[in-house]
């Protein structure tokens, strides 16, 4: 994982940010929200996980994901007006199908996307942060979830190469030994996280968590760089709901394609969604600028 500017800010902010574009993304079907939000996702992708990873999740993963929903859809759903042509069960294709299948598979990865994105931003010491005090039992075991995931894939490995050593790995044996094996290792795994969750608890019960009256220490401030870039996601969310409340950002698939056209108000709103979705991307490359100008001064 790269250093992330964005990722340095209050966790109010990222957290609002993070809200937005979420819930944009899985609403907002037009094709140039989705275009825009796909870009910025897989952007932001790259500088968190670097050139190579990034590529490699996004490309490699998620493109034959794309391609195979996007196939998947117009099999199973034949409405529509335009026939293009017929299955020999006689069940047509049709151009309203296959154009939805494109845009309900480019939200569902470009929802995939920014969710692992969120994952290496929203930390577990953040979200405890934001809602210990609110819902302390909730924002305790969403943590825990959180800080669980990547030590989880860290101790199959582990109880992996143990069971391996004894030979009763999931790769040893003939099929029926290598499903038993499999098994006993994930009765392993999940004996192991339940053990895991319970000493949690009470090691985070016993320091009094969750207690009225009990103060926290913390090194999140809301400083003069979190002010400007919150007062911006604000205005730029302002901007993006009142065009979807004058239905900018509506389109209609079924029984025909309508798309609302074009006018100067909703070119603003495109420009302040593709903004809001670019602003990591904008403040990494930002402060990357200043560190070179500063290092060619030294």
């Amino acid at each position: 994982m790269k250093y992330d500017s964005f990722a340095s800010l209050h966790p109010i902010v990222n957290f609002t940010y993070f809200t937005a574009v979420l819930v944009f993304s899985m609403f907002f079907m037009h094709p140039v929200f989705q275009l825009i939000s796909l870009i910025s996702a897989i952007s932001y992708s790259i500088i968190i996980k670097g050139a190579k990873e990034g590529i490699k999740f996004n490309f490699a993963h998620m493109l034959p994901m794309l391609i195979f929903m996007s196939i998947l859809n117009p099999l199973f759903n034949h409405e529509g007006a335009t026939i293009l042509f017929y299955f020999k069960n006689g069940n047509p294709v049709t151009l309203e199908s296959i154009i939805y299948g494109i845009a309900a598979a480019t939200m569902f990865i470009t929802v995939i996307i920014w969710f692992s994105s969120y994952n290496s931003v929203m930390t577990s010491d953040k979200v405890m942060y934001l809602f210990g005090k609110i819902i302390p039992s909730l924002s305790l075991v969403f943590s825990m979830v959180l800080r669980f995931v990547p030590r989880y894939v860290e101790q199959i490995k582990v109880i992996s190469n143990a069971q391996k050593c004894i030979g009763r790995d999931a790769s040893q044996g003939n099929i029926f030994r290598r499903a038993k094996n499999g098994i006993k290792i994930l009765s392993i795994m999940i004996t192991w996280a339940l053990e895991n969750a319970i000493e949690t608890a009470d090691s985070m019960r016993s320091r009094g968590y969750g207690l009225p009256g009990r103060t926290s220490f913390s090194l999140f401030r809301f400083d003069n760089r979190d002010k400007v870039v919150f007062l911006v996601i604000v205005i730029l969310i302002s901007i993006i709901l009142l065009g979807a409340f004058k239905g900018v950002n509506t389109i209609k698939f079924f029984p025909s394609i309508k798309i609302t056209e074009i006018t100067g108000f909703s070119i603003l709103v495109y420009i302040s969604y593709f903004v809001l979705c670019i602003i990591p991307v904008i403040i990494n490359v930002q402060e990357a600028i200043q560190w070179r100008y500063i290092e060619s001064r030294i």
